[in-house]
């Protein structure tokens, strides 16, 4: 079984079992969290689509990491004029284990 679930302006497919990085959540490692915004679930030859969410069910997870990714930089520069700016980013994330969908 496995579930289309949206966080942090973005969908992922998810299954028992998964680690999948999304936008930074609150709470500590080990804190048992609940995606309510589930979209889709599907698998064992049926299939629940949302209009836009379906109700009555929940994806389980726990949150195993908070952490950081790899830096973008961001490089601006015009030609013979003498200009160049360059700034970083690094995006906050959160590693979820995917435990149980529910319903």
């Amino acid at each position: 079984m496995y579930a289309v679930v949206r966080t942090g302006g973005k969908q992922y497919r998810v299954g028992q079992g998964d680690l999948v990085q999304v936008e930074r959540l609150a709470g500590q490692v080990g804190d048992k969290i609940t995606l309510a915004e589930v979209l889709f679930v599907g698998g064992n030859g049926e299939a629940k689509i949302g209009t836009p969410t379906v109700s009555g069910v929940k994806v389980m997870a726990e949150i195993v990491d908070q952490g950081r990714a790899k830096k973008i930089l961001v490089f601006k520069k015009k030609r013979r004029k003498g200009y160049s700016r360059q700034h970083g980013h690094r995006q906050y994330l959160t590693t979820l284990k995917i435990v149980e969908i529910q319903g």
